[in-house]
């Protein structure tokens, strides 16, 4: 699996890099002939554009070119931007439907009444490291927490010392590394350290927070796991399929149940289990309890409209999304190193397009 992984991302980070993930096909007579055979997205046509996080992306690439399968006459192109962007965007009517893995405020650029939730997968926020020398490493929330807010800032801190006994940590300055764009992934890193280290952790929680000036930003999740390659010493957040494609270790964290847990599919599965849900069908699977969870395991969700005005526009828009929340659509998620959603939460998520006006 790891193989398909990696060669999946590189083309994910070749159509990233170009701005673009777009479903395309080939020039042949077959694509025009309507998709496969008694589909019932093959009549849809036309082009859809969204923007939106970077941290969901490998996904919706996979799901884009599977869906031109059953669709060939729909063109869908997804930008990963990052949350922030993609939510201004949707806000300005600048794309068809957004990606985000953080709420929307008020400042965001969406009115409240605009658009709806709703849930797509779930992955795990890796704490990604390079040290020379040490292979394995562990983290509890406290020594996260303090370490990003650069009251620990060398590896043979006592803290460290504590969650990995027995390990030669080096005498090596800390080069923390985080995102420099609005971002839903460090909404959720900074959100998780809000819950799991109050005590420790004083910068709060958002798309951006003010890091301390000697710590590193990178734009995307593929440019802090870039960082933190090219750093010996260097430690960051980085979803789990870039942080995969880019070959970095990551540390184990302690979840709320004491027990240290690497992130993986696996962990966000549980994780997903003890997720609340909200009315708008907002998830939080952050923190979560349980023997097996991965603690940091982030929400991400597609934002669509609660009305459009174009009703070939609708059609396309709810004929991807339902394919995305489909059997097949979910079943390409562990692929690329993401959680589909259990089906209670589907259920829910799919219940939001019948909204759509």
């Amino acid at each position: 699996m790891k193989g398909t992984l990696v060669r999946r991302r590189v083309l994910a980070g070749v159509a990233v890099a170009a701005l673009a993930l777009t479903g395309c096909s080939g020039d042949g007579d077959d694509a025009g002939n309507g998709g496969t055979e008694g589909s019932e997205y093959s009549n849809l046509s036309g082009s859809l554009k969204a923007t939106g996080a970077s941290f969901p992306a490998a996904y919706y690439q996979e799901v884009i070119t599977a869906f031109k399968e059953e669709a060939p006459k729909l063109e869908i192109t997804y930008n990963a931007t990052g949350s922030g962007t993609g939510k201004k965007d949707f806000g300005a009517n600048l794309n068809d439907f957004a990606g985000t893995d953080s709420l929307v405020k008020d400042t965001d650029g969406p009115t409240p009444g605009s658009f709806l939730y709703v849930p797509t997968v779930a992955a795990p926020i890796t704490v990604s490291y390079n040290l020379s020398g040490v292979d394995k490493l562990q983290l509890s929330a406290s020594t996260l927490a303090k370490i990003f807010s650069r009251t620990v800032k060398s590896w043979d801190a006592a803290e460290i010392k504590a969650d990995n006994p027995g390990v030669n940590l080096p005498a090596k300055n800390i080069t923390v590394v985080h995102r420099s764009d609005g971002s839903g992934t460090t909404n959720n890193f900074t959100k998780y350290l809000n819950a799991a280290a109050k005590e420790d952790w004083a910068l709060g929680s958002g798309d951006t927070v003010k890091w301390a000036a000697d710590t590193q930003g990178g734009e995307k999740n593929t440019g802090v796991a870039n960082l933190i390659k090219q750093g010996d010493g260097a430690i960051g957040y980085v979803d789990l399929s870039d942080a995969e494609a880019s070959g970095l270790k990551f540390a184990a964290i302690k979840n709320k149940d004491g027990k240290y847990v690497a992130a993986s599919v696996k962990g966000a599965t549980a994780a997903l289990a003890g997720a609340t849900v909200k009315d708008d069908v907002s998830y939080d699977p952050l923190n979560a309890a349980g023997a097996d969870t991965y603690p940091i395991t982030a929400p991400t969700f597609l934002l669509v409209r609660a009305k459009y005005d174009d009703a070939a526009k609708k059609e396309n828009v709810l004929g991807f999304v339902k394919y995305l929340l489909s059997d097949d659509g979910q079943a390409l998620a562990e692929e690329v190193g993401f959680a589909p959603l259990p089906a209670d939460l589907k259920a829910k998520a799919l219940a939001q397009l019948d909204k759509v006006g």
